[in-house]
């Protein structure tokens, strides 16, 4: 089987990461499907100064907040829903180390279908006459932030209407379910503009769940929402959205999004959440499943969307397959 676009974690963030970079991550609700891991192997690796997008935000940007990684945010919610406030953000912010630019979930689809697209701007009808408009993250002192969402003239109404900055972040970290070696990708649950965020990047990693052969994609064509054409590189890693869930994969595992956002509270909580769950494993993927636990993995994967992985399961390649292709690309690279 030809290993293509799948590299490690560690060189996939050695490769496309780099300090003061505008980074994204895909995210299914901020309990959903993000690409957790790869912001901690963006702190394991010390960078910094991160100019964050996310649609929504998630625990691994309330991570990489407390751990004082990003500088800047734009999200269009900073929530954990069920759990809470994101504290590391919240400390983040109120601390002044880092300035949060907030839109309406909407207004950030928006924005990456313009990036998209490649619009100049995107015509804007939501946000307009409210704080959102008015109050800038990064034009604090700014009272209007006339510059946030500059009013603009429809030519065909004559209708003065808002205009929002497009959004083409230099990376995009993007979990998916199944991943083939090429680059092709389906996701399973609710996709929150992990389509337009593929498009609108200028560098997509995938970090997926499972590798499957190529004749899964073959089979489902309509089902593969992100193509090969517009994916750098291919990131293996069960559990890769833990804490978080990943529909038909795994469930959430709520005592862990609990105990890391109460960590994330203070500066010692999150010095502790970093020496035990950041900096405690080492490179290879079964380390990584170690320190989630092996009862925790085997308890979270019998959850209720379990069948929704079914029609795929014949085509998933075997753990140990996709480890021995990684060291293949390893004796190649050396």
């Amino acid at each position: 089987m030809p290993h293509e676009k799948l590299i490690p974690l560690a060189e996939a963030v050695r490769r496309y990461a780099r300090d003061g970079q505008q980074y994204a991550s895909g995210a299914a609700l901020p309990v959903g499907s993000d690409a957790v891991v790869f912001g901690r192997e963006l702190l394991r690796q010390k960078r910094r100064d991160l100019h964050a997008i996310f649609h929504c935000n998630t625990q691994q940007l309330n991570l990489l907040a407390a751990a004082g990684a990003v500088t800047r945010a734009e999200c269009g919610f900073s929530g954990l829903e069920g759990f809470g406030f994101a504290n590391g953000l919240r400390r983040a912010v109120e601390s002044g180390t880092l300035a949060l630019e907030d839109y309406s979930n909407l207004a950030m689809a928006l924005r990456l279908l313009g990036g998209a697209l490649n619009w100049p701007f995107v015509p804007a009808t939501v946000n307009v006459g409210s704080d959102l408009e008015y109050r800038s993250g990064f034009a604090p002192d700014a009272s209007p932030a006339t510059a946030k969402i500059p009013r603009v003239t429809d030519p065909f109404s004559g209708r003065e209407i808002g205009a929002f900055s497009p959004l083409r972040p230099e990376l995009a970290a993007i979990h998916v379910t199944l991943a083939d070696p090429l680059g092709n990708a389906i996701m399973l649950g609710t996709e929150w503009s992990r389509f337009e965020l593929s498009r609108a990047a200028q560098k997509v990693v995938l970090v997926a769940d499972a590798i499957v052969d190529t004749d899964c994609m073959r089979q489902y064509p309509n089902l593969v929402r992100i193509p090969d054409v517009v994916v750098e590189a291919v990131v293996y890693c069960p559990f890769a959205a833990w804490p978080q869930g990943s529909p038909g994969m795994y469930d959430v595992d709520e005592e862990h999004m609990k105990a890391m956002n109460k960590a994330l509270a203070t500066e010692e909580g999150t010095a502790a959440y970093l020496r035990d769950y950041v900096h405690s494993y080492g490179d290879d993927v079964d380390g990584y499943l170690d320190l989630i636990g092996r009862d925790t993995v085997a308890r979270l994967t019998q959850g209720p969307s379990a069948f929704l992985l079914d029609p795929f399961r014949k085509w998933i390649v075997p753990h140990d397959e996709v480890l021995a292709l990684l060291d293949e690309h390893e004796k190649e690279a050396a």
